[in-house]
Formats: structure tokens, sequence, C-alpha cells
């Protein structure tokens, strides 16, 4: 198990992880947390304080946190802050704080596009204030809610083929919203408003072409789409779905993670089926992460409500 995050907080909620591409060799990966932003250089075995290079006389929350998929190139790393966003280009040594407009937002969720290097498109989830975008990397942003029925915005979901089909998925806490230009105009999906608020989401690596999106509720499991998230049907899992990943083969390997309530389930057939992936119990999680997929061994990466960061294999489920 790894040691704790380098905080002075001992309960120091993990709010998100994110693991750099290369992590098999790299072992790059970062944890945003109550106390600050923490990086790792050995898989997640040991922390440093990533905001070292700021000189904070207190700590400083981030909620969430992106990599660019090219980040083993240009570096790119980009952290909800309180107000704002932090963005490092030189693989989070030294940051610039970009402040969104008052009153400051609570960023929920980070998403960036696969192209990221190309286009510098990414998008910023805010509680209060809708989705901001940018085009330029992380260095400006601009709030673009129309169609955004509710800008109580939890989580996103960018499209792999975002290059070509502009697609974004925005759940809130009244439904699910989608956008087929960027996140620049959104329309209100059929999700079921009784089953809002909806709290995670995870498009098929071949999304372009089937259209399969699923989405976590807080309190009424799970739903599927099979039409690019335009309809949406229960599909066999209840509670809470606090995040959820799929397999980089998927659909060919129909593998699924969810955190359902504080505890990790794997399903091996596309969702229909569910068993637990750890054989002990690691404590109330609230963030994952899988850097090298979901195949039973691969590691797995926990961060805790208590605060730090435990390491684990994936089980055979």
């Amino acid at each position: 198990m790894a040691d704790p995050l380098p905080t002075n907080q001992p309960h120091a909620y993990v709010y998100g992880l994110a693991v750099a591409p290369g992590f098999g060799t790299s072992g790059v990966c970062f944890a945003a947390h109550q106390a600050g932003l923490s990086r790792s250089e050995d898989g997640g075995a040991t922390w440093r304080d990533a905001l070292e290079a700021l000189g904070l006389d207190a700590p400083l929350s981030t909620t969430s946190v992106a990599l660019s998929p090219g980040f083993p190139r240009d570096g790119t790393v980009l952290a909800g802050a309180p107000g704002g966003i932090l963005r490092s280009d030189d693989g989070g040594r030294t940051w610039s704080a970009i402040t969104l407009p008052s009153p400051p937002p609570f960023i929920s969720a980070l998403a960036l596009s696969p192209c990221f290097e190309r286009d510098g498109a990414a998008l910023a989830a805010t509680m209060e204030d809708g989705v901001f975008v940018t085009g330029d990397g992380g260095r400006r942003w601009e709030a673009w809610n129309i169609g955004l029925l509710d800008h109580a915005v939890l989580c996103l979901a960018v499209s792999p083929a975002f290059e070509r089909d502009r697609t974004v998925l925005a759940g809130s806490e009244s439904g699910l919203f989608v956008s087929t230009n960027g996140g620049r105009f959104w329309r209100e999906t059929a999700f079921p408003p009784e089953a809002a608020p909806v709290l995670s989401l995870a498009l098929s690596p071949a999304f372009e072409r089937d259209g399969v999106a699923f989405a976590g509720t807080a309190a009424h499991g799970l739903f599927a789409s099979h039409d690019g998230g335009q309809s949406w049907q229960p599909h066999a899992l209840e509670g809470a779905v606090n995040a959820l990943l799929l397999a980089p083969e998927y659909p060919a390997r129909p593998y699924l993670l969810a955190l359902l309530d504080d505890a990790p389930l794997v399903s091996r057939d596309g969702g229909r089926s569910w068993s637990p992936c750890l054989a002990s119990e690691p404590g109330a999680v609230s963030a994952l992460a899988a850097p090298l997929g979901l195949d039973p061994g691969r590691p797995l990466l926990l961060g805790l409500a208590t605060g730090g960061v435990r390491r684990a294999a994936i089980g055979d489920g």
C-alpha cells in the first residue's frame, strides 16, 4: 500500500486522480485533494507537493486534475482550484493561475480533448456557473452555457473522436446535456429527471460508431445509452455511482469499473453483472484510476475520503 499523501491535514479528502500516458514506464500520477495537489513518479508509492513552487502560506484545495494526452511531450497539467484553474506546462513544477469570473466558481470536473496537443481544447465544469471552455490549452477560458438549462454541472465526458464529432456530455443536478460543437451549445437529453443528479460519465472508446455511454447517478444506479446519449435506460446497478471507468479495449473487452457508494466493483459483461474487485477493504474510496486497463492483476489507484492514496491490483471479479 502507498504512503499517505504529504499533507499536514490528516483528513484530506481526495477529489480526483490523473495518470500520465506511459504510466507503466514513468509512474507519473497526480492526486487532487483538500490540502493541495500531489505528484508521484513511482506509481503512487511516494508523493511530493506539486504546488511547492507557488510558495503558499496555507494549503490550497484542488478539486480536480487532468493531464494532457501528450503529457510526456507538452507537460500540461490543469487543476481546479478555488475561483479558477491552475495550469502547468512543465509537468507540475511551475504554475500559472487563471482566475475565472466572480463569484469564485467551484470546479467540479475537467475534461481535455484527446487531441489537446493540436487543438488546445478543454472544458471545466462548475457547481453553479455551468461550463467554461478553452481553445488555447487552458490559458483563457469562457463560459459557454447556451442551452445548458442547469448550471450545476457535476461531470463531463469528451468523445474519443472529439476532433471529428465535437461531442461532449455533461451531467448535472437535474439531468444530462449533450453538445456537438465542443461545448458552445447544449441540448437536454431524454435522461429521466427523476434519476438525477448525474455524478459520473463514461463513453465507449468506439463512441463515434456505437454511441455507447454510461451515466452513474446519486441514488438510482447506472444508466446506459446506445444512441450517443440521447436516450437512457437503467442498467443493472443500484445505488450511488460516484465514478465509472471503461476498458480501453471496450467493447471487444466489455469491462467496466464502478465506484458504488465508496466501494469499487467490476463487470466483465458490459455491466450486466458486478462483483467486488478487491481482495481486501481499503476504506472509503473517493476517486479511482486504472492506468493500465481493467484486466485482472492490473494496478488500481484508490483515492480515499479520509486522505491518501492506496495502490491495489484488480481482482478476478
